[in-house]
């Protein structure tokens, strides 16, 4: 990602600021005005255009000023964001939600409930269950020119197979080589590595290599399924109150209804490999979340993962202070529950 001069820094921090307050495109003229840039509207103006060149900024309309893109979000967070510091009242709701969640559904419950109450975005919480569970054994089984059968055998005596699609012209040689690399990349691994683990590359032989790529897409889809506890959302309604929302309300109540009802949210949710923990419009996977930010951290009871909470809203998101108050809501809601489970 290109870096931008100081100048194009400020402007598109100002840009951010006034679009996350007012939900507006922000002309150069309104940024003058209100921002101490030190130079003419016109400057602004093409400075804006560049940025809008390079991909940080959009013009929804040819006569509006312009918004942040998902790329310019981006930036802004991993380098112009200013953690601001959590109120005394926002730490209380939480704390208190914290302190009085008796047990783990109640207490994610209740503590999503007033996260999502205090920043008025949706909020969710996913558990992780049979984490440790390991890879006793694996194998592929050809059963005809373009079937195979694959087979887990896990450390708690628990066996899933899968039925597969193998490429045309694959041979006993090539399964046996499969096997091989099955044994190297699988045994004694535990299931919550595998929910994002890589391919493996570089067995040279085509059919091996798509044979292998299916069968990541298999392993990956059983770990997803034997580590997932529950999902809990709050705070729908706030939705319906974002501006970009509601001009469209068929396509949100849609939209809900698939992140509480399907696999698209646990996956937003999946913990993440990425250097931070925000998802920002066209980073989601899922096309139906990239008009969406999500902000995740991991809670742990006893120093082992235990699940995921998030915030999720439009790209407009104050990130600022729903980071940290995500971070502190999973510090805290794992120091009580390592607490309460001793």
């Amino acid at each position: 990602m290109p870096e931008l001069d100081l100048r194009k820094q400020t402007i598109l921090q100002a840009i951010i600021i006034e679009y996350v307050t007012a939900a507006e495109p922000i002309g150069s003229e309104a940024l003058v005005q209100k921002y101490q840039l030190g130079v003419k509207s016109a400057t602004v103006r093409n400075e804006m255009a560049e940025m809008s060149d390079l991909g940080f900024l959009e013009q929804p309309h040819t006569s509006a000023g312009r918004i942040p893109s998902d790329r310019g979000y981006g930036y802004y967070v991993d380098h112009l964001i200013v953690m601001r510091d959590i109120d005394e009242a926002a730490r209380n709701r939480v704390k208190n939600a914290v302190a009085e969640g008796d047990a783990l559904q109640s207490l994610l419950r209740d503590t999503i409930r007033s996260l999502s109450r205090v920043t008025h975005l949706l909020g969710a919480a996913t558990t992780v269950r049979d984490s440790h569970v390991s890879v006793r054994n694996a194998v592929v089984s050809a059963l005809g020119p373009s079937k195979a059968l694959l087979v887990l055998v896990l450390s708690n005596g628990h066996v899933e197979n899968r039925m597969i699609e193998v490429p045309a012209g694959l041979t006993l040689d090539d399964v046996g080589r499969a096997n091989e690399l099955l044994q190297t990349a699988l045994i004694t691994k535990e299931l919550r590595t595998l929910t994002r683990s890589k391919t493996p590359t570089g067995v040279g032989n085509p059919a091996i290599d798509k044979l292998i790529g299916s069968l990541w897409t298999n392993i990956r889809s059983i770990a997803r399924e034997l580590t997932r506890g529950v999902l809990i959302t709050e705070g729908e309604e706030f939705m319906y109150g974002q501006p970009e929302f509601q001009r469209d309300l068929t396509s949100l109540n849609e939209l809900l209804e698939e992140l509480t009802d399907s696999d698209v949210l646990f996956d937003a949710l999946a913990p993440s490999d990425l250097v931070r923990p925000v998802t920002i419009g066209r980073e989601n996977r899922h096309v139906r979340m990239q008009n969406l930010s999500v902000v995740r951290k991991s809670f742990f009871i006893g120093g082992e993962e235990a699940g995921v909470i998030a915030l999720i809203g439009p790209t407009r998101m104050n990130y600022d202070r729903s980071i940290p108050l995500v971070n502190y809501t999973a510090k805290a809601l794992g120091d009580s529950l390592s607490r309460f489970f001793g």
